[in-house]
């Protein structure tokens, strides 16, 4: 029976490379019942802030999967990202961009790189909840929870074991960001003990990222965080000769979504010269997922067979070609091919995807003893710092004294230290409770009706608590 499917054409070049896609599918067999929905660039200008309208939704939930081309947003405000959308509402947490390098068909210095991303997909600084505090101060929640980790770092670790992986490298900043990316790193090496068979690493995403230009062949599978992810991606994908190369998937417990991770291109469209390879390439994956492995086999080693025999689009002609052509030309080339294998490179064979394989249910972490211990007001400030010091000293509570003021991460306030940095015009200001004290939301209620009552402005705050006796909040730099 054939297996439905929701196929979105998107903007620039994306009817034509998607089209090229689903003429090769039909020609090798695949057995697909396509519905076709309308996102992006004219659905944004209908006036759907989303990129989408209610009948896509409708179709995504009867197929729970969707072969999408890149798509256009408009410049300007007001338009919401619609991969973030998508991935976020049918839950696509873990993306998935296997990054190969084709040489020497595909011209790259990198001729033995043969790695995967496994990147977390709905949290981080991709939340987008972003707040102006100020004239000159905005700011970007970075969120990322214990559960989402774990869930991604299962993901990764299990995806090594079923494709035959050797090795699961983690990325994070945890030199910086102790909490959020030390929580990252911690539940990697808690969770790679359950896995003795593979060899684990972690790299600072900063030299990590670096020696991925450098040296990618040293990586097998990497996992880590959403911006950090979709950077390296890129990274990758463009170090291995071609970012139209490469395709991905958006998997989640219940839909998954498959697209290029290059973008929409419409300088080029209309014109027959895109490369529809990344978008091939993700309806590969499409076909593992829905259980039509044997058909994505015949189609990635005619595709390798196309690629070895010089048969290029413009993207990718060079010395190692033969023929250039166009996107249709391309397409005609790969089903000329079907049945073939490459001989240069490796033959691939693939295997169905395991049912519920994909998402493994991660509950919340588990519970501790939580104590509120303080709190960061951040207050709107454009004069002497000394003299904010000594207003919000007089509004503490004896249980709730001012301990500390800083101006971007760096403390300002008993201690001097700011001589040398500019300062801004909001500046946090920790009330914190004496060692071993508790206090109440009352408490902090008071305070902040006192703040209020004195005509400062108290443009955020942020409660500070202790977790099983630790503290849950980073100290301010010089505190």
């Amino acid at each position: 029976m054939a297996t439905p499917i929701t196929v979105a054409y998107g903007d620039g070049i994306g009817p034509e490379i998607m089209e090229a896609t689903l003429h090769v599918l039909r020609e090798a067999g695949a057995k697909l019942s396509v519905e076709t929905i309308e996102v992006g660039e004219r659905v944004y200008k209908m006036g759907a802030t989303s990129g989408i309208l209610p009948a896509a939704w409708e179709s995504l939930k009867r197929t729970k999967v969707l072969l999408k081309a890149p798509i256009t947003t408009p410049q300007g405000g007001g338009y919401k990202s619609l991969n973030v959308t998508m991935r976020k509402t049918l839950g696509l947490y873990a993306n998935i961009r296997p990054v190969a390098s084709y040489f020497p068909f595909v011209k790259t210095v990198h001729p033995k790189m043969d790695l995967v991303i496994v990147r977390e997909n709905e949290e981080d600084l991709y939340a987008g909840i972003e707040h102006r505090l100020s004239e000159d101060v905005c700011q970007c929640l970075k969120l990322i929870t214990h559960s989402g980790s774990e869930r991604i770092i299962r993901y990764a670790f299990e995806y090594a074991v079923k494709n035959g992986r050797k090795k699961v490298t983690c990325m994070s900043k945890d030199n910086i960001m102790k909490l959020a990316d030390g929580m990252f790193h911690k539940l990697f090496d808690a969770i790679g003990e359950e896995y003795p068979q593979l060899q684990k690493e972690h790299y600072i995403i900063d030299i990590g990222a670096a020696r991925i230009a450098a040296r990618p062949h040293v990586f097998d599978v990497i996992v880590t965080e959403n911006l950090y992810g979709d950077i390296i991606s890129d990274i990758a994908a463009e170090v291995s000769g071609s970012v139209g190369l490469a395709g991905s998937s958006n998997i989640g417990e219940d839909f998954a979504m498959f697209e290029a991770i290059h973008g929409s291109a419409p300088d080029i469209a209309g014109k027959n010269i895109a490369n529809p390879s990344g978008i091939l390439q993700s309806a590969v994956m499409l076909l593992v997922h829905i259980g039509q492995a044997e058909i994505a086999t015949v189609v990635h080693n005619a595709w390798l067979a196309t690629i070895e025999d010089g048969i290029h689009t413009v993207d990718i002609y060079g010395e190692e070609s033969r023929e250039k052509v166009g996107t249709k030309e391309f397409a005609a080339a790969v089903v000329e091919r079907l049945g073939k294998k490459p001989s240069t490179f490796l033959p691939i064979e693939y295997r169905n995807a395991e049912k519920g394989a994909a998402a493994k249910a991660v509950n919340l972490a588990p519970s501790q003893k939580t104590e509120l211990v303080g709190v960061d007001t951040f207050i709107r400030w454009r004069g002497n710092v000394a003299e904010l010091g000594d207003k919000l000293t007089a509004l503490g509570l004896k249980t709730l004294p001012l301990t500390m003021i800083s101006s971007k991460g760096l403390t300002v306030w008993p201690k001097a230290g700011a001589e040398n940095m500019h300062l801004t015009d909001v500046f946090c200001c920790r009330y914190r409770a004496p060692e071993g004290s508790v206090i109440t939301t009352g408490e902090v209620a008071a305070l902040l009706s006192r703040i209020a009552d004195s005509g400062l402005e108290c443009a955020q705050m942020a409660n500070l608590y202790a977790f099983d006796g630790k503290i849950g909040f980073s100290l301010g730099q010089g505190e």
